[in-house]
């Protein structure tokens, strides 16, 4: 599986990149796969990390979240089995999550007998065949790259998305709404079939330095837009303590983006072009992934938490009788380069968590836990110190 993602970013910080060819290098060569398994390769000691929670997907929060509790559990099997603790620099932090994010890890997962129905009751079989083109002219599914690339699905469904309405309007077919779990399980369905195995994984997203200039250039801001430029979005609220992204016009992407997975992102997009202004412009690949990596990639990433209670856990936790405090040696905790985020924070648990725990051990303190929306809370908190 080869795949790139530029992995997560805080508020108006840079997105640290990703690369999802490291993160299963990575993966391997730390030996985690002798715990867990993943794609159904490796450990059964712990859970199989390509399979989320059923009924839902995880979050990028969540992950970290569930990584932090069972922290101490972790690093004691990898003792009692030799396996010496891998240094997690952000930068092979990014590259896991850019690892998981290529498997559909954040996404929800998907049923290929349901998939199988939605595909044929929304008249997809109608023009695309599974291996040999049909009566309708669409490719069959078996050429179709954007099984492989979450982001390529994204920008083909909304490329094509002129030339369906067209179609569907010479069959007097309404057009095909989807809900993201109907997506989900065509995909799944689809991946599973004969013809498609084999196609190799791939998954890349640059840096969003130029996805501004494009969100500009091909006329998406001139509906979808807030009340600020997008590296000042976020502020804190004083009434509530809430970090959150300024308000916006009813059509501004910032909140609507917020904890969508790309398969979400795909589906809104896709409902929406009927009301798009028309035609609507065409965007090549690697322009929907600068515009993705400008806009979704910093919410999805950072999620939005409370300040008051981020500031609260801080304390509670005991962070802040040791990051606090210069004479522990412990460092201070602030906003710095790249910000904080569910990667930065799974990058300092391997880099300071043992240490940590020697120290709250020293001190009868209890490892902290975590909820997800604690985390994030806690996120929240550090960003704005």
């Amino acid at each position: 599986m080869t795949a790139v993602l530029v992995g997560g970013i805080a508020m108006a910080a840079n997105i640290i990149p990703g690369d999802a060819r490291r993160g299963e290098q990575f993966f391997q060569s730390q030996q985690c796969g002798q715990c867990h398994s993943f794609n159904g390769k490796g450990g059964t000691s712990a859970p199989d990390l390509s399979k989320p929670i059923a009924g839902r997907g995880y979050t990028p929060a969540l992950m970290a979240t569930l990584m932090w509790n069972h922290a101490p559990e972790m690093w004691s099997a990898m003792q009692k089995q030799g396996i010496a603790r891998p240094t997690v620099r952000p930068e092979s932090a990014a590259d896991l999550f850019a690892y998981f994010v290529s498997a559909r890890y954040f996404e929800r997962p998907g049923d290929s007998a349901r998939g199988k129905r939605v595909f044929a009751v929304r008249h997809c079989a109608d023009c695309h065949g599974i291996a040999t083109a049909v009566a309708g002219g669409g490719p069959p599914v078996s050429s179709w790259e954007s099984l492989a690339d979450p982001l390529l699905l994204v920008q083909q469904m909304w490329n094509h998305g002129t030339k369906m309405r067209a179609a569907f309007a010479a069959r007097n077919l309404a057009w095909a709404r989807l809900t993201s779990q109907e997506l989900t399980d065509v995909i799944a369905y689809l991946q599973e079939l004969p013809q498609t195995q084999a196609v190799a994984r791939t998954f890349q997203l640059p840096p969003a330095g130029n996805g501004e200039k494009v969100f500009q250039s091909k006329g998406c801001a001139d509906c979808h837009t807030g009340d600020r430029a997008p590296e000042n979005l976020m502020r804190n609220d004083v009434r509530t303590g809430t970090s959150m992204w300024a308000r916006s016009r009813s059509l501004a992407l910032e909140d609507r983006l917020l904890n969508q997975t790309l398969t979400d992102v795909a589906v809104d997009m896709w409902n929406h072009l009927p009301k798009m202004k028309q035609p609507p412009p065409t965007l090549a690949p690697e322009e929907m992934r600068e515009i993705i990596a400008y806009i979704w990639a910093r919410q999805y990433f950072t999620g939005r938490g409370k300040v008051a209670s981020g500031k609260k856990i801080f304390a509670e936790k005991h962070c802040a009788e040791c990051h606090d405090d210069p004479s522990t040696g412990a460092p201070s905790l602030g906003k710095g380069r790249d910000g904080h985020s569910s990667i930065t924070m799974v990058a300092a648990l391997w880099q300071h968590g043992p240490r940590m725990l020697e120290l709250m051990n020293q001190k009868q303190w209890a490892w902290p836990q975590f909820r997800e929306q604690q985390m994030s809370d806690l996120i929240a908190y550090l960003n704005s110190r």
